[in-house]
């Protein structure tokens, strides 16, 4: 990008006055948040609860080129797993400031275990991350998927109905299973708390559009 004085040319060739293309970079976390409002008529109504207290976020890991894992797979070391690129890392800070665009600046964040979840995790900026077992895949584990579903079952039935945001960063495997939905690398789900009742799927957030 060529600076000319106070005029900047955009990668198009296009020259333009340098505070308006600022202007424009800075709204850019604004202008996808409103693509997210847009995208599902029911959009607008999640963020609002979102918002209110009492719901989960369930987020698949963004992108990570690939499938599954090495063989030589080792929990705590990022050089045996499959990680992010440079794409899923940028796609995991636009979700962070798609939900702070809505006034979402902080919530109770967990992780699965493998390195891109944990990486999603930090770089959405919400908060701690806590480290959450039950939230690890078993795409490959399959042995583990019931005492994993049960735990993390378990873990949001004993979540107060009223408190702020949870966040859950974790799996394709573990979505379908819980919501019964299939979503794209850095796509979400939200889950309603009920006091007397299982949780209730509200519906799908894409942060991509």
């Amino acid at each position: 990008m060529q600076k000319q004085g106070s005029l900047i040319r955009n990668p198009n060739g296009e020259v333009m006055n340098m505070r308006i293309w600022m202007g424009i970079m800075a709204c850019l976390p604004a202008l996808c948040a409103i693509a997210i409002a847009g995208a599902d008529p029911g959009a607008a109504e999640m963020v609002k609860a979102m918002k209110s207290g009492g719901h989960i976020l369930m987020i698949r890991h963004a992108l990570a080129p690939g499938t599954g894992d090495p063989v030589d797979f080792q929990i705590g070391d990022c050089s045996t797993q499959r990680n992010l690129d440079d794409h899923g890392r940028q796609q995991a800070r636009v979700i962070g400031d798609g939900l702070r665009s809505f006034g979402i600046n902080s919530a109770r964040v967990y992780s699965s275990q493998w390195c891109r979840c944990l990486e999603t995790a930090k770089l959405l900026q919400m908060g701690p991350v806590a480290e959450l077992p039950t939230l690890n895949s078993f795409y490959e584990l399959t042995q583990n998927r019931e005492s994993n579903l049960k735990a993390l079952r378990n873990f949001i039935g004993k979540q107060p109905p009223d408190g702020k945001l949870i966040i859950l960063v974790t799996h394709l495997v573990t979505i379908s299973a819980m919501a019964d939905e299939v979503v794209s690398s850095g796509e979400g789900v939200l889950l309603k708390l009920n006091p007397a009742a299982k949780y209730e799927v509200m519906g799908r957030l894409n942060f991509d559009r």
